[in-house]
């Protein structure tokens, strides 16, 4: 059967002759046939020369291209997406742990990674993270959610006796709603991983995200490398995996900053699971703007590395300026709170925000906090979230490493 067609209006089909994923609704002409939310659809330029396939959105983003190769969307087609998808994380070594021929200590032990990232491995609209054998699939778009039967059974056949359960986290991210649950296998309420040799318990069902928040893997890392007899305040903490990184790295004092109350108690669990009897760590209940503002900048009980990693601030470009102030308010309290030579590790990662905006926000934050203010390192997102060329958009998380003096 004929599939509905996006008719691309003239001079607007650049955008997909460069390969970028996202068709707006602006660049259409004209719909042929009447498709529905998910639906597969053709796009076809003003002369019917047909351009990309994909699954048909009725909201600005009207259409996530699948394809721009080939009009065949079928079994086949996701099967070969995400054996790539796969194939490039062994190949940079995530999967050696399951070998047991592969030698890993236990200071550099992840079992924990993204197997799929959405435009970055060309399957718009679908997130899938790997924990310790359970999978967590979660969709951003309905057309993406309908496969969720196909790809539990692709991932069964690919990962065979490994795959322990298959976990659908879609309920906040489709369209419609959808009810977080297990699509294959049943596990217990929490589950435990292991990222850079520390431990922690995950909850599926009331996790943000998918659970964790993995692409800060390699920051966590960084924060372990310097944090030794260093004092540390981890704000917007949650479950504490920068927390646990600190205390890992040998931090003389950490505290756990974070609104909700439930997240601060699975912290203290895995500072417990890990460190038992722990006396330098203390997780508290409170909004980290008013809380900030109560940290003394001089005395040896001052915070000498301050971690922020809030929210999205920016959810999109309409609330751009206000995100930005936001971000701004907690990057100058944290400036104003920290003694000379203290370090800052501060995050956006709202997509609206670009990194020029940013760094100027960072900057305008140091001006205002009269503070002079150098930058030690940029902190993108892990490498297991690869980012097409084609879509800058996804390179989501920006990050920088500050030292204030």
């Amino acid at each position: 059967m004929k599939r509905p067609q996006l008719i691309i209006a003239p001079g607007k089909e650049k955008a997909i002759l460069r390969r970028h994923p996202w068709i707006f609704s602006g660049a259409v002409k004209r719909i042929v046939g009447e498709p529905q939310e998910g639906d597969l659809v053709d796009v076809v330029d003003a002369r019917g020369q047909w351009l990309a396939a994909g699954h048909y959105q009725d909201e600005s983003i009207i259409c996530k291209v699948l394809s721009f190769d080939t009009p065949q969307i079928d079994d086949d087609f996701f099967r070969q997406r995400l054996a790539s998808a796969i194939a490039y994380r062994q190949s940079l070594g995530f999967f050696d742990y399951l070998n047991p021929n592969c030698k890993i200590s236990n200071s550099e032990l992840t079992n924990v990674f993204r197997l799929v990232h959405a435009e970055g491995d060309y399957l718009p609209g679908l997130v899938c993270d790997w924990y310790n054998g359970i999978l967590v699939m979660q969709a951003h778009s309905v057309g993406t959610h309908r496969l969720f039967p196909s790809f539990t059974k692709f991932f069964r056949d690919f990962f065979g006796d490994c795959l322990k359960a298959v976990f659908d986290k879609s309920g906040a991210t489709v369209p419609g709603g959808s009810q977080d649950g297990y699509l294959w296998g049943i596990m217990p309420l929490e589950h435990e991983i292991v990222e850079n040799g520390v431990k922690m318990l995950i909850n599926f069902f009331e996790g943000q995200k998918t659970g964790f928040f993995i692409d800060q893997r390699e920051n966590r890392k960084l924060v372990q490398e310097l944090a030794f007899e260093r004092r540390v305040l981890n704000c917007f903490g949650y479950t504490g995996g920068f927390s646990l990184a600190a205390l890992q790295g040998g931090a003389q004092y950490v505290e756990t900053v974070d609104i909700s109350k439930k997240a601060i108690e699975l912290c203290n669990r895995n500072v417990e699971m890990n460190f038992p009897g722990c006396s330098n760590h203390t997780g508290t209940v409170a909004d980290v703007l008013q809380y900030i503002q109560t940290i003394k900048q001089t005395g040896s009980q001052a915070f000498d590395f301050i971690i922020l990693d809030p929210p999205a601030f920016a959810k999109n470009h309409r609330t751009l300026q206000q995100g930005l102030k936001g971000y701004r308010a907690i990057n100058q309290r944290a400036m104003e709170a920290l003694p000379a030579g203290g370090l800052l590790m501060t995050f956006s990662c709202s997509q609206a925000v670009s990194k020029e905006d940013f760094q100027t926000m960072v900057f305008t934050a140091a001006m205002n906090a009269h503070r002079r203010v150098r930058i030690v390192r940029q902190l993108p997102h892990a490498m297991d979230h690869p980012v097409s060329i084609h879509h800058p958009e996804g390179e989501y998380l920006k990050g920088l490493l500050l030292q204030v003096e």
